[in-house]
């Protein structure tokens, strides 16, 4: 009886070990594709005076953040970490990305409400644009494989990175409607503005992070899975 449910186990074990590796690397296309939106964005929108643009790429720095603190805890269960190692690491992750989340608030009101006061239009800049209008196709396929492999390993941890993708890419609809409302109708306040609109959606997404951080208490569970 025992011998002959050695194999079935062992193969729940590899399969959780390819699905593991699976969801790793999909977070590692996203980390990839995160630092190329920073950078693109973030040049573009300083060259150009775009506080959405440069907004925008503050918080793609956060994903970058969320996926490179994924893959440190997708890595870990892998490597055999118990359930006690694996919390350890999502406590870390989430506090990490709450700290990451809150320093995007104020840098996001800072630009946006100085661009406000000061009453800058933007400049236009056509990578800018073209790292949005990239983003509206890239975006939607990671936060479908990042849902799919949470789903699969029973990840909430990858089915909430998922959402916040998706969060994104709301955020890449508005500020290219504001971009677009600058540009072609003289509403110099719109880019701003839609930076503004970008914070509660990263305020909430903040202080989510740091509840559950709040809520993970490694040391008090003693449960031998590696679930999160």
């Amino acid at each position: 009886m025992d011998e002959a449910n050695e194999p079935a186990n062992g193969d729940r074990s590899d399969d959780r070990g390819r699905l593991l590796a699976r969801g790793r690397w999909v977070e590692v296309a996203s980390l990839a594709y995160n630092l190329t939106e920073v950078g693109v964005s973030v040049t573009a929108g300083l060259l150009t005076g775009s506080s959405a643009l440069v907004s925008w790429g503050a918080d793609s720095a956060v994903e970058s953040v969320s996926a490179g603190t994924l893959i440190w805890r997708l890595r870990g269960e892998e490597k055999g970490l118990g359930r006690r190692g694996v919390l350890r690491r999502k406590k870390v992750a989430l506090g990490v990305l709450a700290g990451a989340f809150a320093v995007a608030v104020a840098f996001i009101l800072y630009e946006a409400i100085g661009k406000l006061l000061r009453q800058e239009p933007p400049g236009f800049n056509w990578w800018g644009i073209g790292i949005l209008l990239v983003s509206l196709v890239v975006n939607p396929a990671l936060a479908w494989a990042k849902h799919r492999y949470g789903k699969k390993l029973d990840s909430p941890a990858l089915k909430y990175d998922a959402i916040d993708t998706l969060i994104c890419e709301y955020q890449t609809v508005v500020v290219l409607i504001g971009l677009g409302l600058a540009k072609w109708l003289g509403w110099w306040w719109a880019d701003p503005a839609a930076a503004l609109l970008i914070v509660p959606y990263v305020a909430w997404e903040g202080f989510e992070a740091g509840r559950d951080a709040l809520n993970v208490a490694p040391d008090e569970d003693a449960e031998p899975s590696a679930d999160d």
